[in-house]
């Protein structure tokens, strides 16, 4: 039996980095995001980035294939690496399959989901006096976990010797704090920064030791340590 796909060919974007793309990429490729959509996601667009790192040192991670899938304001990614281009793909289709399986899962489990307990620790403040050695290291580190959010050279903002920080724009919606974790963990990311609907503010929910999550808001203002004090 033939299926036929509902995600529309111009919807599904393949390119390339530091190579240059082959036809038979591009096909096994078209044909993978084709079938994405059997899990019972609506997915408005699919993004494919292949890039080829030669450094002579890397040759069994000479290729790395970014899968994006995104549907209604959510996003699911994932990316695998190999000597060859075309089992770097196989390997990133089998782990956006499986995150794509398992939101399809969360969807289906509505009972479980009004149930779940999400442990969320104090919010954190230079004054608060609760940080832990865990949280601090956290914080220190927030930049530094977005390393694989590289680009174009035309995306960095600045550079001072080996330090370069680049510029990722991120489209989203307000979310809640339940969301934001779901939202976390298909991207299978430790961090996870999003607009709180309920604070109507940026904020960054985390993982913490064992099953534990963290959440941490932004405040500004002259008040924040007291408002940090108060939450």
């Amino acid at each position: 039996m033939t299926v036929h796909s509902t995600i529309d060919p111009a919807k599904i974007v393949i390119r390339g980095r530091h190579t240059d793309l082959t036809d038979r990429f591009r096909l096994h490729a078209a044909e993978a995001a084709e079938k994405l959509d059997r899990f019972g996601i609506p997915l408005q667009r699919v993004e494919i980035e292949i890039t080829h790192e030669h450094n002579p040192r890397m040759t069994d991670q000479a290729f790395k294939v970014e899968f994006t899938c995104r549907a209604n304001g959510s996003v699911v990614r994932a990316e695998a690496a190999a000597d060859r281009d075309l089992t770097a793909l196989d390997r990133a289709v089998d782990r956006v399959e499986q995150r794509l399986r398992r939101a399809a899962d969360r969807r289906n489990s509505k009972s479980r989901r009004a149930h779940k307990d999400i442990p969320v620790p104090p919010l954190l403040s230079e004054n608060s006096g609760t940080r832990s050695a865990e949280d601090a290291e956290l914080l220190a580190g927030l930049a530094g976990s977005g390393a694989e959010m590289t680009g174009a050279d035309t995306d960095v903002v600045f550079a001072d010797g080996p330090v370069v920080v680049r510029e990722k724009n991120h489209d989203t919606l307000p979310m809640t704090v339940e969301q934001a974790l779901d939202q976390m963990e298909q991207l299978d990311h430790d961090f996870y920064l999003f607009h709180d609907v309920d604070a109507d503010g940026p904020a960054v929910v985390y993982r913490r030791r064992g099953y534990a999550y963290g959440l941490l808001r932004l405040t500004v203002g002259e008040d924040a340590g007291g408002r940090h004090r108060a939450g």
